[in-house]
């Protein structure tokens, strides 16, 4: 047989283009960097602050003392104020509720239009899970924004017997559905896969294999 061609025929120069397509398809359905995929998963820093159960808010409306509260958002994502009385907070940035909490005191106040602000003093609703095989699983709380290697981080890192580079992101979507994004912590920490650092959302789930 000439040294041209492959045991089934082909020439040797198409058959080496099949198994190097192969190999790049098997490294995508392993969890290869995408870069456009990631850019697309959202970035809480990117928008305004969304409040969330046991967030402490600061509420003052300019000229009513009397209004004026500071209050714990209930675990029913409700808040109770004066006048206004029980109004849904959780889910709403600070904009939103200000803009809610305004409407509902219109109907009180006769000057003017009710000038109305609120500051969230307290961050107590973000929260991430670590599962799986990190030295400390567990619920962890963070008054600031957790990236993956974080969230690792704070779990105690990888144990001897992980798998890191298969790890996974499990993300609730609006619906209610779960979706797996697979990370390569390996890649992270050697500074190769950046994008795959991705900021967490209140709730997600990272499992280290």
């Amino acid at each position: 047989m000439s040294r041209a061609r492959a045991a089934n025929g082909r020439p040797a120069s198409r058959w080496r283009r099949l198994v190097a397509l192969g190999f790049i398809a098997t490294l995508t359905a392993c969890g290869g960097s995408d870069k456009s995929r990631y850019a697309n998963e959202p970035d809480p820093r990117a928008g305004e602050y969304v409040i969330g159960a046991s967030d402490e808010l600061d509420i003052q409306v300019w000229k009513s003392p009397e209004l004026n509260t500071k209050i714990r958002v209930r675990p029913d994502g409700y808040l109770t104020m004066a006048l206004v009385g029980d109004l849904k907070a959780e889910g709403l940035t600070p904009s939103h509720l200000r803009e809610q909490i305004t409407k509902k005191l219109r109907a009180f106040l006769r000057e003017g239009e009710p000038v109305v602000t609120v500051a969230v003093t307290g961050v107590n609703s973000y929260h991430v899970t670590v599962a799986g095989s990190v030295t400390t699983p567990g619920r962890y709380a963070s008054p600031v924004y957790l990236t993956v290697a974080d969230a690792i981080a704070l779990a105690g890192g990888p144990t001897r017997f992980a798998d890191p580079e298969e790890t996974v992101v499990l993300r609730r979507n609006g619906n209610g559905t779960v979706r797996r994004i697979e990370v390569d912590y390996e890649r992270i920490l050697e500074g190769k896969s950046q994008d795959q650092n991705l900021v967490l959302l209140r709730g997600d789930v990272v499992f280290v294999p």
